[in-house]
């Protein structure tokens, strides 16, 4: 269960943690006409205002970001926060932050390495989010939702807004 105190008093730090635990994110293209993608988000604990990705520069993604950096979104799900973020999608040269991130699971992908010539490292900074939390167990929510109905109301399941990421 997300944390509604956390919600109300630091949302921005609750939507890095959030997304720092996931595995998986969906990215977005700067392409408008291409379909988002499953990435695993790699989030720098001294700068957790940015999100990196590994991606593959001969994939549509890699090669939109490469001919043309843009503003996309980010979407996070699970089962009591979900997160719609909005921000600049870049190719990032930086290779500490390759060394930072890389790991056996990121290896898997990239036979030839760190240097493997179709690795790239994605950043996306985002300035931008539409977050929803809820602390409520799945019998909370079957009694919330069951209330709503018999009262002809609104369930209240948790609470939603829209942040300025600094």
């Amino acid at each position: 269960m997300a944390s509604l105190k956390k919600f109300e008093n630091n949302p921005q730090q609750q939507l890095m943690s959030e997304i720092k635990g996931s595995r998986c994110v969906m990215l977005g293209s700067p392409n408008s006409n291409e379909h988002m993608q499953p990435m695993a988000p790699q989030i720098d604990d001294k700068n957790s205002e940015i999100i990196y990705f590994f991606s593959d520069n001969t994939s549509d993604l890699g090669k939109a970001v490469a001919q043309k950096p843009g503003y996309v979104h980010l979407c996070h799900i699970d089962k009591d926060y979900q997160a719609c973020i909005r921000g600049k999608l870049s190719q990032h040269t930086d290779k500490s932050t390759v060394d930072e991130f890389w790991n056996p699971i990121v290896s898997s992908w990239y036979p030839g390495g760190k240097d493997d010539p179709k690795m790239m490292m994605l950043k996306f900074e985002p300035d931008s989010a539409a977050i929803w939390a809820s602390d409520k167990s799945t019998i909370g929510f079957l009694y919330e939702t069951t209330k709503a109905n018999i009262k002809d109301t609104w369930p209240e399941v948790g609470a939603s807004k829209v942040i300025d990421i600094a």
